[in-house]
């Protein structure tokens, strides 16, 4: 009469044994985590020490499973944070070594981040493309070099790629424009070489592209204007030549642009001057020439503005004392002529705003 309550004891045993392989990872998983550590030397904080055991999916530091298959998901190991961990040492992070391929076969990752510990260096895996599920990607923070792997494109779910502040080299490779969904991409501060895409306008999903600080060539693709969702774009530093594209000017939520330090020439779009959404344009130390378009109106709101450096010409805009407010203001270091006009916001600016120029008149300068 007891055997049905011992049958249920057993089949209790077994579900709680089958629940807790499947939330335990799979030793496949834990031989590529350890893999993974074993490239890598990290001295100060001991983030390591908590990868022991048999489930790395318990307290293994940085590392997230899936509850449902007991896969490694999510491989999130900051140097900057405001973890205990990081308090405790009163530090930030410091880590050598390479990132090694072995981190490939965990293929059920979404997320990778490994970044800001100043010292990983090494090449991106190429084998990261085939992480079919990889939706953010963030190495910022290193020394990493090599290239972009040719194959980025594959990765289809990708939502961020940040390899900022790195070492990287070599071209944007051309297949980047198949991430559909690619909505923030941060390539600052390498050494990428090349042109822009020129089909870069199929990531129409991007809300920032951040491809400032290297030695990109060749001109602005008109085909950026695709973007409809891009809200900050920045190029500076590079060695862009040719004109900005009128149609730069139309996109609909820019607020942010930033083209100084380049080798641009033509004339200001007056697209871009009018463009309400604009709030930070900065095109200074180009070779940009012709006058600055008169079409500023009550709508304008900049709180940075700068045109210095640069072969303009002519008077300053009368408009530009409608705006509904200018923030900081540079016209220094042009070919400038005529009056400053004597109200906002004109009135709060200081001398070098306005300095080096041919004929500037009129407060703060001397008077006319």
């Amino acid at each position: 009469m007891h055997y049905p309550k011992m049958a249920l004891f057993f089949v209790s045993v077994i579900l709680l044994a089958v629940a807790a392989s499947v939330n335990s990872c799979s030793p496949s998983d834990r031989a590529a985590l350890l893999a993974f550590k074993s490239s890598l030397q990290e001295p100060y904080l001991g983030i390591f020490n908590s990868w022991t055991g048999n489930d790395c999916c318990l307290n293994w530091y940085g590392v997230s499973c899936d509850p449902n298959t007991g896969r490694v998901a999510d491989l999130n190991l900051r140097g900057e944070s405001e973890d205990p961990i990081f308090e405790k040492a009163g530090r930030s992070g410091l880590m050598t070594g390479s990132i090694s391929p072995e981190i490939c076969k965990l293929d059920r990752l979404s997320i990778i981040v490994i970044a800001d510990w100043k010292q990983i260096s090494g090449e991106i895996p190429a084998c990261v493309t085939s992480i079919p599920n990889l939706r953010i990607l963030d190495l910022v923070g290193n020394r990493i070099s090599g290239e972009i792997p040719a194959e980025i494109g594959k990765l289809q779910g990708l939502t961020v790629l940040n390899v900022a502040d790195n070492l990287i080299s070599g071209t944007i490779p051309a297949s980047i424009v198949n991430i559909a969904g690619l909505m923030h991409l941060d390539l600052r501060n390498n050494q990428i070489t090349g042109e822009l895409p020129n089909d870069i306008g199929k990531l129409s999903m991007l809300s920032r592209a951040l491809l400032g600080r290297n030695q990109i060539t060749g001109s602005i693709p008109s085909s950026m204007a695709n973007m409809y969702r891009l809200a900050d774009l920045d190029l500076s530093m590079n060695q862009i030549s040719g004109s900005i594209p009128d149609q730069i000017g139309k996109m609909p939520v820019l607020s942010t642009l930033n083209l100084d330090c380049n080798q641009i020439s033509g004339e200001i779009p007056a697209s871009l001057l009018k463009n309400t959404g604009l709030s930070i344009l900065n095109i200074s130390r180009n070779s940009i020439e012709g006058i600055v378009p008169d079409v500023f109106g009550s709508k304008s709101y900049f709180t940075a503005l700068d045109l210095s450096f640069n072969n303009l010409k002519g008077p300053i805009p009368k408009s530009l004392s409608s705006a509904a407010y200018i923030g900081h203001l540079d016209m220094s270091h042009n070919h400038l002529c005529g009056p400053i006009p004597a109200c906002s916001p004109f009135d709060h600016l200081e001398a070098t705003s306005f300095s080096n120029n041919d004929c500037l008149c009129g407060m703060p300068l001397r008077t006319c």
